[in-house]
């Protein structure tokens, strides 16, 4: 008698763990489910020269929700203006730039990003020389990476620039925000002799380029 009603015991107990273990599951998935379809943001960092440029630039995409300068892939931690200049940081200038995908996309992020530096130019943008001035890409999902290697492969295949690409690609492993005075940079400082000769041009031309992504606010 004993052996039957612990038998009948263990039973319930066995597919009332069951039960819980597939209700758990199913939750999970619906959570899941549910983080992916309410998604509202993205980042991506990018580095292209120096970092005033590409903030000017994508400050004034519809869909960019934010843009933050800053130093990544390199060793140093917590590097300063100065270290990054002497290059033996390692680190780059980037830009930590924060999207709507329902506004607009990972691929037209990169899009526009190649087309506001020179990709083909190992280390330098320019007048701008030095390894943190590289054209970088730090991917934050395995899913950036492809897109990535995908815009890439697609721009040598059309011939758009006459050398090869020399954008690094790699995972995002540590963003250092830059210092106060570098974010908001061009906005702040207009008439600075940088931001006339090298950062108004690069924008006229975006603004033309792709005028219809640009921030209702910022056409002129």
């Amino acid at each position: 008698m004993r052996l039957t009603i612990l038998n009948t015991y263990l039973g319930i107990i066995i597919l009332s763990s069951l039960t819980h273990c597939n209700h758990t599951q199913s939750h999970h998935k619906f959570q899941q489910k549910s983080m992916n379809s309410t998604k509202n943001s993205e980042k991506i960092t990018l580095g292209g020269g120096c970092f005033w440029c590409i903030e000017a630039a994508f400050l004034e995409i519809e869909g960019v929700k934010s843009v933050i300068s800053g130093y990544a892939g390199g060793k140093t931690p917590n590097p300063t203006y100065k270290e990054v200049c002497s290059g033996n940081t390692e680190h780059a200038e980037v830009c930590q730039i924060e999207f709507t995908p329902q506004q607009i996309s990972c691929k037209e992020i990169l899009e526009i990003f190649f087309s506001i530096h020179d990709p083909t130019t190992l280390n330098r943008q320019g007048a701008d020389v030095g390894t943190q001035y590289r054209s970088i890409i730090l991917y934050h999902t395995p899913e950036q990476k492809e897109i990535a290697q995908n815009v890439i492969q697609e721009l040598e295949q059309q011939k758009i620039f006459n050398a090869p690409i020399v954008t690094q690609l790699q995972p995002l492993d540590k963003f250092y925000p830059a210092e106060e005075y570098h974010q908001n940079y061009y906005a702040r400082n207009p008439y600075q002799m940088y931001c006339q000769v090298v950062i108004a041009p690069k924008l006229e031309k975006l603004r033309q380029k792709y005028a219809h992504r640009i921030k209702s606010n910022q056409i002129k």
